[in-house]
């Protein structure tokens, strides 16, 4: 019989208590990272003592904050996590983006939604001499690239409107949607035609096609981008499923890379 020191199992196999913790995190995070008890009790369906317990060893880890106002906030300690999960991320997509640039000859990226800004996390340059680079960590805003609008198109209205109502929309060329109209336009065209395009957008001279990786555990998307005299209309229709289908198969490698038993 077990002792009563041992944590308790959970349906899955796993322990309660850490399938617990790590749920109320994630809430946390789509709460926008600071919640009060009585939010994460309602979300959950936890008793508040319970969810008590769970923050006060998450804050005494480094992982999770008390106000001044008594709600909880994410903690420092996860950027580590997190900065460490985002180059393992760029690490298991570049075979996949590598396949993309053979196929497509143009440079493939991988990007995540990091708060309110595109973070691109991989890159694997095209072969062409005249090519696009974007430095592995840089930030943008979502709503001038093909990479931001592929992942915003899974948000809704309102949430793409807070968001833009945060940022602001400044004009990165003169191509650049400038109002939340226009990008909730353009998302549509995203959910309807399943991709998503920056036509000199963020640059002059430049096209970008994305796509979002579906059931990814963070939201990511993948993209190529080229001279706009390469990526034209007419390539659109060989590209895209090139995109998609890496798209797919990434989605299922990112699952695989959790599933294996210890």
């Amino acid at each position: 019989m077990p002792s009563s020191a041992e944590p308790k199992a959970s349906p899955t196999g796993g322990v309660q208590s850490l399938e617990r913790a790590f749920d109320l995190l994630e809430r946390m995070a789509d709460a926008g990272g600071e919640v009060g008890l009585s939010e994460l009790s309602a979300s959950s369906g936890l008793p508040l003592p319970t969810i008590h317990r769970l923050m006060r060893t998450l804050v005494a880890c480094g992982y999770v904050r008390q106000q001044p106002n008594r709600r909880y906030a994410l903690g420092p300690r996860l950027i580590r996590l997190g900065e460490s999960a985002s180059r393992l991320l760029g690490t298991w997509a570049r075979p996949y983006l590598a396949r993309l640039v053979e196929e497509t000859g143009e440079t493939a990226n991988m990007a995540l939604l990091d708060g309110d800004e595109v973070v691109y996390v991989a890159q694997v340059p095209s072969r062409h001499s005249m090519r696009m680079f974007t430095e592995v960590g840089r930030r943008v805003l979502p709503h001038s690239t093909g990479v931001g609008k592929a992942l915003l198109a899974q948000a809704t209205d309102e949430e793409v409107r807070a968001l833009l109502a945060r940022t602001g929309m400044p004009a990165a060329t003169e191509k650049t949607i400038t109002t939340p109209e226009g990008f909730l336009e353009a998302l549509a065209r995203v959910r309807e035609s399943g991709f998503a395009v920056d036509d000199n957008e963020q640059e002059i001279g430049v096209r970008c096609l994305a796509v979002p990786v579906p059931d990814s555990p963070t939201a990511a998307a993948i993209s190529i981008s080229g001279p706009a005299g390469r990526v034209t209309e007419a390539s659109v229709e060989k590209i895209v499923p090139v995109l998609q289908e890496v798209a797919a198969e990434l989605s299922v490698a990112l699952a695989n890379t959790g599933s294996a038993s210890a």
